[in-house]
């Protein structure tokens, strides 16, 4: 296995790793004093990284983890963590990077790259975390690991892509319940929900996640990639259409007298008041 770049924040420390292992690439966040929460600097590498690995030739299978126990938490609401960083973008990016990075996760992986995609998590998948997790093609889960939507808590609807991603796997209902009720779900019952393929246990994680990503290289990378498009054209609706819709929704729930309580209760580790405003 081999390095093949990492993105530093402004401590020194690598916010994302990337490495590559035969034609599997690994993209890795590597926030853990953050329970790998997204900034913007983490959210956008993940994204060009992604792009990077589709426009690569020698990759057939990208893996997207966490490092330590935790998969992604969700957005850092710090201001530290919220502060605009994206760098170089691609053409695409700057044609619509009023989507932001959360728009992105669900194009870069499900419209942009025609490469199986596989998420691992090793531990908590919440927020945007949890939406990451679910516009990646397949899930493969830690025991220990729990997903927890989040959204209502901060007083908001899903982005991401979740409001597309969920309901095409477990259906409307079960997508509404899970969304609203706001339950945190161990993985076992994840996937009996059907949000995770597959559980194992904690300590043989990390070599069936390596092991499954390469068993996916054994076919042929142009059958795979021919899969995934006819599997997309299924299941096509107007994607970027959908993320905007759901930025301006979660904006509007966020602009909200309700939206502004519950973020700030949330800091603050409190029961919101709630008013209906």
């Amino acid at each position: 296995m081999t390095a093949s770049s990492d993105t530093r924040e402004s401590s020194g420390k690598p916010e994302i790793m990337v490495t590559d292992d035969r034609h599997v690439r690994t993209i890795q966040l590597n926030r853990p004093h953050k329970k790998n929460a997204l900034s913007q600097t983490l959210a956008w590498d993940i994204i060009r990284n992604i792009d990077a690995a589709t426009e690569d030739d020698d990759v057939w299978v990208i893996a997207i983890t966490g490092i330590d126990d935790c998969f992604c938490s969700g957005v850092d609401l710090t201001p530290a963590g919220n502060a605009d960083d994206r760098g170089p973008m691609s053409e695409i990016q700057s044609q619509i990077d009023d989507l932001s990075w959360v728009g992105h996760f669900p194009l870069a992986i499900r419209q942009r790259c025609d490469k199986p995609v596989v998420a691992g998590l090793n531990g908590v998948a919440a927020g945007a975390g949890l939406a990451l997790a679910m516009v990646c093609d397949m899930r493969i889960a830690a025991e220990g690991a729990w997903v927890f939507p989040g959204y209502s808590r901060i007083g908001g609807s899903p982005d991401g892509g979740l409001s597309w991603s969920l309901p095409q796997v477990v259906g409307y209902e079960k997508a509404m319940r899970f969304l609203l009720e706001n339950k945190r779900l161990d993985a076992a019952e994840a996937q009996a929900l059907g949000l995770i393929g597959e559980v194992v246990p904690d300590d043989q994680f990390q070599a069936r996640f390596a092991e499954y990503c390469h068993e996916l290289t054994t076919i042929s990378p142009i059958a795979a990639r021919m899969t995934k498009r006819v599997v997309r054209e299924a299941t096509k609706i107007d994607l970027e259409a959908q993320v905007r819709y759901e930025l301006q929704s979660i904006g509007t729930a966020f602009a909200s007298e309700d939206g502004q309580e519950s973020r700030k209760a949330f800091l603050e580790r409190r029961k919101p008041e709630i008013k209906g405003r």
